[in-house]
């Protein structure tokens, strides 16, 4: 009669000897490398501008913008401790800047975004080139350009930074280097990009760079007007040439040089939800970030709501199935890592239950 033998012991024998060769086995952690659905430990937050703007305002009062550099709060996923990002790969943080204020001038292989929430008069440098800062505003730091920041207004300033801080964490490829001066000098007047880049022409002997967009700033009247113009024509339909039944009307930032994204690694939207609009359920695999910029509404998950008012910021992780309500006409800006997913081909949405 033969002994019964302790598989389990064994194995744990076996699985202790095998971690003292930096290996382990592929089936004890299959289900969590593979999983059947997007998963991710992010979760669904937001942050309201009533309770930030308090410890927005303390941080100026306890640290100059020289000081700091850049003095930012940082919206760290709850689900994400430590990781500082609001989703797996996107950093977000409001940046505020005091008048007379100067953030100085440094370039870094991270790209960012820019999104105006409160105040204006501030400027952000790019290249040579300011661009002065109104709500609503979409301004773009492309990857390894110079940029500062300046108020030489009255007003603070508050806006949404957005990086791709995690993506190129995880590549290995983050550098950094500061400018000996705190400022750049201005080597070209306000404007010139639009002007160069933004009437659907390009300069004559303009060569792409990059993927990256040639124009840094999207206004938001500019952009808000278009959103209007297609509310109007499409009044209260749902469907073809309508609203759509998840997003209201909703339209994506392009370069006008290639028309994909402003910045390869991160896409960037601007909605128009009417009043009274209730959206069928929606999930998609990029988790996206949205800053409010005019009215009040809520979004619900399948647990739980948050309702939303004009400057909040609340995010949406990966596949996690929500709806959007507007109580009062609503206008959001969003962005996310949607251009990597499109890249790779791994980019899925979902309306209602039927993934498409």
């Amino acid at each position: 009669m033969h002994a019964k033998v302790d598989t389990a012991s064994l194995r744990r024998d076996y699985y202790q000897r095998l971690s003292t060769q930096a290996m382990k086995p592929l089936w004890e952690v299959l289900a969590n490398l593979v999983p059947p659905l997007p998963a991710t430990d992010a979760q669904a937050a937001i942050w309201r501008w009533e309770d930030a703007l308090p410890f927005l305002r303390e941080s100026g009062e306890l640290i100059t913008a020289q000081e700091a550099e850049r003095r930012v709060l940082i919206l760290e996923n709850p689900g994400l401790p430590g990781q500082n990002t609001c989703t797996p790969t996107i950093y977000a943080g409001l940046q505020l800047i005091l008048p007379g204020e100067v953030a100085p001038a440094h370039r870094h292989t991270q790209s960012a975004l820019r999104f105006v929430v409160d105040g204006e008069g501030a400027y952000t440098a790019v290249n040579g080139e300011r661009v002065t800062m109104h709500p609503g505003d979409f301004i773009i730091t492309p990857k390894w350009t110079w940029h500062d920041h300046g108020n030489p207004g009255d007003q603070a300033v508050t806006w949404l930074d957005g990086l791709d801080i995690a993506v190129v964490r995880m590549l290995g490829a983050q550098f950094r280097e500061n400018l000996h001066e705190a400022t750049q000098g201005v080597q070209r007047p306000e404007g010139d990009a639009a002007a160069r880049f933004g009437a659907n022409m390009l300069p004559l002997d303009y060569q792409p760079h990059d993927g990256v967009t040639p124009i840094f700033c999207y206004p938001y009247h500019a952009s808000r007007a278009a959103l209007m113009q297609l509310h109007e024509n499409a009044g209260s339909r749902v469907g073809e040439g309508g609203l759509h039944a998840c997003h209201g009307i909703k339209l994506q930032y392009v370069n006008p040089a290639s028309g994909g994204s402003p910045i390869p690694t991160i896409a960037a939207f601007l909605q128009v939800l009417p009043k009274g609009f209730a959206g069928a359920p929606y999930r998609s695999t990029d988790g996206m970030i949205y800053s409010v910029v005019e009215g009040e509404g809520r979004i619900e998950f399948d647990d739980h709501s948050f309702e939303f008012k004009p400057k909040d910021t609340f995010v949406v992780p990966s596949w996690m199935r929500h709806r959007l309500h507007a109580s009062e006409q609503s206008v959001l800006f969003s962005f996310s890592d949607r251009p990597i997913h499109k890249a790779l081909h791994l980019w899925r949405e979902s309306v209602g239950e039927s993934v498409s």
